[in-house]
């Protein structure tokens, strides 16, 4: 008998030891995929993705700026390739002309719906960003000409803007704008002035001070004196007013920030908004050159209720090896001065 009580003992024993087991093993498994508190926690341990406003293909970790215009990168765990369809890709820019025929110094109405690819009959919302929904960057072919308007909302979804072209010839248009829920997204469009094109401006060097008017000019100076492909480039800008540095805090606000740049390649047009930033009273500039060749840039900042702008040529050769280590040299130099 009690060798019997033994067995019962031991039997029961084991069937508690594997029940408390398979109890704790379930227990562990729902924790991980129902508790939404642990899982933030240590989602909040490194693991949420911080990508650039501007370019989502650019992302870091927090307190990272973006290589290509200096924005503070934010958490955007959305941030996807622009080919994935659940992105910025799935969202693409209808664009109309009225009249379609265009003629130099005529106004025409220009008309950007934004659509989605898999449900056309959609309307898409659209983030306000810098104040704007849309920011549409036009510029001529040979970069002689550049504005910067915005779009306005109408009822049916779509955005309108008047604007008159200067001359014949082919114009490109940057509509820059962000879906709701989405990534920021660039679409470029174009539009044909009828007439004879005149002779392409051509830029043999460098135009590194941009006169604005009203005494106002700004000037580039680029890390290293030169502005190179493949690294991300530092460069600085000053203010000036009548001949003398003027302190950039000083101007008021222009779509939400104290300057806007733009800058656009001659070849391929290649879009870049760098967003300056203000470190001693001066414009802080980043931004990476893919592609060696002519650049135009435009600056634009706001002053006693007027909005000025700055322009300038950029001649960008390419990138070496040994420019990068020559620059990461001035770097430590300067850290060195500055501990000194």
């Amino acid at each position: 008998m009690k060798q019997v009580l033994k067995i019962l003992m031991a039997v029961l024993a084991i069937s508690t030891v594997t029940t408390f087991i398979a109890c704790n093993n379930r227990g562990e498994k729902i924790t991980n995929t129902t508790d939404s508190t642990k899982t933030e926690l240590a989602h909040e341990g490194g693991d949420h993705i911080y990508a650039c406003p501007m370019h989502p293909e650019v992302t870091g970790k927090e307190g990272d700026n973006c290589s290509k215009c200096g924005m503070k990168l934010e958490h955007n765990d959305n941030a996807v390739d622009p080919g994935n369809t659940e992105g910025p890709g799935n969202v693409t820019i209808k664009f109309k002309i009225d009249p379609v025929l265009v003629n130099p110094g005529q106004e025409v109405t220009l008309s950007l719906i934004p659509k989605m690819k898999d449900k056309p009959g959609a309307q898409v919302p659209l983030d306000v960003e810098h104040t704007k929904k849309i920011h549409l960057i036009v510029v001529s072919e040979d970069l002689s000409w550049f504005t910067h308007i915005h779009p306005e909302l109408n009822a049916d979804g779509s955005y309108t803007v008047k604007e008159k072209f200067p001359f014949p010839g082919k114009y490109t248009l940057f509509a820059d704008y962000k879906p709701s829920g989405g990534n920021h997204t660039v679409d470029n469009l174009s539009l044909t002035v009828a007439g004879t094109a005149p002779a392409a401006k051509s830029y043999v060097a460098d135009k590194l001070t941009g006169a604005a008017g009203d005494g106002f000019a700004v000037s580039l100076k680029p890390e290293g004196g030169k502005f190179l492909t493949n690294m991300p480039m530092h460069i600085n800008a000053v203010m000036m007013l009548n001949d003398k540095e003027v302190d950039v805090n000083t101007l008021e606000d222009y779509l939400g920030a104290k300057a806007h740049m733009v800058v656009v390649s001659l070849a391929g047009k290649k879009y870049l908004h760098v967003h300056p930033s203000v470190e001693g009273g001066k414009f802080d500039l980043h931004t990476t050159f893919d592609k060696p060749g002519i650049y135009r840039g435009w600056i634009q900042f706001q002053s006693k209720g007027k909005v000025y702008t700055s322009d300038f040529v950029l001649k960008v050769a390419e990138g070496t090896t040994a420019n990068m280590k020559g620059m990461e040299h001035d770097d430590m130099k300067d850290m060195k001065d500055m501990k000194q």
